[in-house]
């Protein structure tokens, strides 16, 4: 869907709000718009265009008129035609980005803001491409965006994922649905060297979690004739990579049988062995504390604890009591691996809970890794709440 910079509306700026948007900020919050009935009747997702208190021309972006975050600027030119040829302009930006870090089709293609697309995340599963449009910006956009996508990458198949919570702060509906192409099977993918399994269907999310691929890889380094249970497994991602590193056994624990189901297959198709549980997570910490086990490396990387604002403080707890359980079963100079993925509890937050976790676990050692996702989750500059992930490597006494 094409429209003329010449015929979209003008959003104008309140006297002195300004600043964070000539600064880079992608975001204009609905409180410094001159917020008339004219803006308020607008519909949503629509391109408009930002002016100063002024008049000064700023750009344009996507508008939501029931939204806190009313403005996602698209481009600094105010003029710029929001079209499939800008579309594949910054699709064909991040492609070759993604082509410099990675050598095979398996990455995120693009990651929001960060790639000049806000609200979009495509990821890419060699012929298959997940595609989810999480503002009403992008959903507007969504016709436009599949053809610059056949354009730019010609994917066999497009799948729309379109169900996140996301979606229903910005009044749409949320939906699956085959857009392009077709999808009879998980899809099979290559990361670090080893071959596993996305469900592109009924799989969380977009069906695989790219964003911990380097630090799989850090942690598979240090389990070679070790022992490792790995919480939260998913689709084995850490486990089977173990595995392949030489562990002596891995033990993978996660409370959806269909999850384990492709973890298992991923370690037959790499040739290894990996014991599955279907058990929620903290009853199995309790149950294997209780018998006494040891691990030479203990694997965490759980959903979001913290799923909004008023889940913080116990969110928070969530993380403490973790960290505590899971660090009562790693064995003397073994290795504990915690991820956290919520947006809300900062790097420095997620931090002091582990550390609290460990005192009351009368355990202490040393972090020789605190890291974020991969390189294809870039963060925008000037938007760092964006850096969500964060993980600890700690070696424990």
């Amino acid at each position: 869907m094409s429209e003329s910079a010449n015929a979209r509306p003008r959003l104008r700026l309140l006297p002195g709000r300004s600043r964070r948007l000539r600064a880079g900020h992608p975001w204009v919050y609905s409180n410094e718009i001159a917020m008339d009935a004219a803006a308020k009747a607008l519909p949503s997702g629509g391109i408009v265009s930002i002016v100063d208190a002024g008049d000064e021309r700023l750009g344009c972006g996507s508008f939501n008129p029931h939204t806190l975050i009313a403005v996602r600027m698209l481009s600094r030119d105010a003029d710029a035609a929001i079209d499939r040829a800008f579309l594949a302009g910054r699709l064909a930006d991040a492609l070759r980005l993604r082509e410099l870090l990675y050598p095979r089709p398996f990455y995120r293609l693009v990651h929001a803001e960060a790639d000049g697309l806000p609200g979009l995340v495509i990821d890419r599963y060699g012929e298959v491409c997940a595609v989810q449009a999480n503002t009403a910006g992008m959903e507007l956009l969504l016709p436009d965006i599949l053809a610059a996508l056949d354009e730019v990458v010609a994917p066999a198949t497009v799948v729309l994922k379109n169900a996140t919570p996301a979606r229903g702060l910005e009044g749409l509906e949320a939906y699956e649905r085959v857009a392009t192409g077709a999808l009879v099977a998980p899809v099979e993918i290559e990361e670090n060297g080893a071959r596993f399994l996305a469900d592109l269907r009924a799989g969380q999310k977009t069906g695989w979690f790219y964003d911990q691929r380097d630090n799989r890889a850090a942690v598979a380094a240090l389990c070679g004739e070790r022992s490792v249970l790995d919480l939260y497994a998913y689709a084995g991602g850490f486990a089977v990579l173990a595995a392949k590193a030489g562990a002596k056994s891995v033990v993978a624990v996660d409370r959806s049988q269909a999850a384990l189901d492709l973890a298992s297959e991923a370690a037959a198709r790499n040739g290894v062995t990996i014991e599955c549980a279907r058990a929620e997570v903290f009853a199995e910490l309790a149950r294997l504390e209780l018998q006494g086990a040891r691990f030479g490396v203990v694997i965490a990387d759980p959903p979001a604890f913290v799923k909004s604002k008023k889940d913080l403080a116990a969110g928070a707890k969530g993380y403490r009591k973790l960290a505590r359980m899971c660090a009562a079963l790693v064995e003397p100079r073994g290795f504990l691996f915690l991820a956290s993925c919520s947006h809300h509890v900062s790097a420095e937050a997620f931090a002091d809970e582990v550390g609290h976790g460990l005192s009351v676990a009368g355990r202490t050692g040393r972090i020789l890794r605190a890291a974020g996702a991969a390189a294809d989750h870039p963060v925008h500059p000037f938007l760092p709440e964006s850096s969500y992930l964060k993980s600890l490597l700690l070696q424990l006494d």
